[in-house]
């Protein structure tokens, strides 16, 4: 029954971070539920382990239909794969608890200028290229997959972004954008967690099954639908970003 329902939850949690991020909100949640007195460790790695494949393979599925800048992207995915196990090293040695009190703000700084700025991320207009974007877009990929490592809330969220923001891309191609790098950010976090042991393989091979299943049924939505759809389901999940990490960081 527990495999079933943690299942289940992989796969809302691939169908909603295939559009635009935030599946951890679902997942991960849903693992802590079911399982109150396992180890979190290894409650993450097994997240990572079902999460990594519905990330990759929406990634294959917007880079057949969307225009994918890969100059630009590589070096932004090699900078958060290294970035996000400098992330998980310090987290071994700081505690990450002053984030968890600032992030509810952040995420409803991001809300705010995302309501007001209508315009913003509806057409496709890159600012940059050449040398000039991928060296953006290995600043972002750092960031964040530093962040993801050290913390994580979000990530998929903030990429799209920042994406949007300081890249010029539309939603749709900055979701696609954001798949790549999320992808190397979450195999960096899984190898580290697989080394010390913090994976159920036994669950993560039906659960990563059922993540690539939603996975490919938002991104369906995603490609049929269009940028104002991502944009629209962005608002929402970030929305509920900032209840859940509000609740953890005040309401308990």
């Amino acid at each position: 029954m527990e495999l079933l329902i943690v299942s289940f939850a992989s796969f809302l949690a691939g169908f909603v971070d295939s559009i635009v991020g935030g599946g951890g909100l679902i997942l991960v949640p849903a693992l802590f539920a079911v399982f109150p007195n396992v180890h979190p460790a290894t409650l993450f790695g097994t997240n990572k382990g079902a999460s990594v494949w519905g990330t990759a393979f929406a990634t294959w599925q917007f880079g057949r239909r969307v225009e994918m800048r890969w100059a630009a992207l590589l070096p932004a995915a090699g900078a958060g794969f290294l970035a996000a196990f400098a992330g998980a090293w310090l987290v071994t040695v700081v505690s990450p608890d002053f984030l968890r009190k600032v992030l509810p703000f952040v995420l409803l700084v991001v809300l705010i200028y995302t309501v007001f700025k209508k315009e913003l991320g509806r057409t496709h207009a890159p600012r940059f290229s050449g040398a000039q974007e991928a060296g953006v877009a290995a600043a972002i990929g750092a960031l964040i997959g530093f962040y993801d490592g050290f913390f994580g809330p979000g990530t998929g969220s903030f990429l799209v972004f920042l994406f949007v923001r300081f890249l010029g891309y539309d939603f749709l191609s900055a979701s696609a954008s954001a798949k790549l790098v999320n992808t190397a950010t979450n195999i960096a976090a899984l190898i580290l967690f697989a080394a010390k042991g913090h994976v159920w393989w036994h669950f993560v091979l039906l659960m990563a099954v059922a993540n690539v299943m939603g996975s490919l049924l938002g991104t369906r939505l995603a490609l049929k639908h269009g940028t104002g759809f991502v944009r629209a389901v962005f608002m929402v999940v970030v929305s509920a970003l900032i209840l859940k990490t509000g609740y953890d960081a005040f309401g308990r």
